[in-house]
């Protein structure tokens, strides 16, 4: 069996933890993986090989992060740029020196396009051996194809709250 790995990136929002937490509990679930990684900090982190093991986290820690505001793994404000094919090729080292087949990446905009420019890259240079999935959270509600992102209920609901009871900041 090969290895997943789990990243955030972008702004924070009320359930980008519960992607995390969701990965975790399928593969203990199910287990397809090896192991599960965290990749501390977005794309930068995994660049610089910052994970953390979460293959064996607790029902207990679990249901902390579900419930966890904010980006437990923490955020990025990296982009790939395409023409930037240093990056791409350490990625794809990293990836095979960890055995990790599937890469799930939280975020918005920019965390989908990392997504896609990391897809693009495999398909052009026959990488037959990673997946990408793209895990859309974003207050903005501005990724294109969905009707609501999660992220963005929250937010409202947030806003809705402050301004029924008309607190001032």
């Amino acid at each position: 069996m090969a290895n997943c790995l789990v990243a955030q990136s972008g702004g924070p929002t009320a359930v980008i933890n519960s992607t995390v937490a969701g990965v975790v509990k399928a593969n203990q679930m199910n287990p397809y993986y090896d192991k599960v990684y965290g990749g501390l900090n977005g794309i930068e982190g995994i660049l610089k090989e910052r994970f953390v093991d979460l293959t064996n986290m607790s029902d207990e820690e679990n249901v902390i992060l579900r419930q966890t505001p904010s980006s437990a793994l923490g955020s990025c404000r990296y982009k790939l740029k395409r023409d930037k094919k240093e990056d791409f090729e350490l990625l794809f080292k990293i990836l095979d020196k960890y055995n990790i087949e599937t890469m799930f990446y939280t975020g918005g905009n920019d965390s989908m396009d990392t997504v896609a420019a990391l897809s693009e890259y495999a398909k052009a240079n026959n990488i037959t051996n990673h997946r990408f999935v793209g895990c859309p959270k974003t207050v903005d509600n501005d990724l294109v194809i969905t009707d609501h992102c999660p992220g963005f209920g929250s937010a409202a609901k947030i806003i809705t709250f402050i301004q029924d009871k008309k607190y001032l900041y």
